[in-house]
């Protein structure tokens, strides 16, 4: 009997900072068919808690691009000015996508955006995960001094 092979990278492509499983269950709910080829990315880890997303749009301009968070979803939208608009030019052949996106990447428990830079035709935004410090593990001392709530320790 022959087997079907899944490719499931498609799932695993847009959430930065999750595990494999939840990024599954997240993203098969809301996969968007036109959504996953334009504008092509990257999405890099470059540190331990450090992430970058790498976006090709080739065409656009600062001013062409609107990036926000709002509940831990960062949405990057691009909408093109009219390439040769109001000048006279004729195309004969129009090859260069140029269209209006908008393309969304879930965030893990925080992760912030931390800057983002347009250099050559790449949107390079720059991630990071910054756990405050009451989350983070904090090791216990075995028979060490006590501190007790309300109580200050004696030097």
């Amino acid at each position: 009997m022959p087997t079907t092979a899944f490719d499931l990278s498609p799932l695993f492509r847009t959430s930065i900072g999750f595990d494999r499983m939840s990024r599954l269950l997240d993203s098969a709910a809301r996969i968007e068919e036109g959504a996953l080829s334009y504008p092509p990315y990257n999405i890099e880890q470059v540190g331990e808690h450090k992430y970058s997303i790498t976006m090709a749009l080739a065409g656009f301009s600062e001013e062409d691009l609107d990036l926000t968070v709002h509940e831990s979803t960062l949405t990057v939208k691009g909408k093109p000015r009219e390439a040769g608009s109001g000048k006279g030019h004729k195309f004969l052949h129009r090859g260069i996508a140029g269209r209006a996106f908008e393309r969304k990447f879930n965030l893990a428990e925080y992760v912030e955006v931390v800057g983002a830079d347009l250099e050559n035709g790449l949107l390079r935004i720059d991630l990071e995960q910054i756990v405050p410090e009451e989350k983070k593990p904090r090791e216990i001392v075995i028979g060490g001094p006590r501190q007790i709530e309300g109580e200050a320790t004696a030097a």
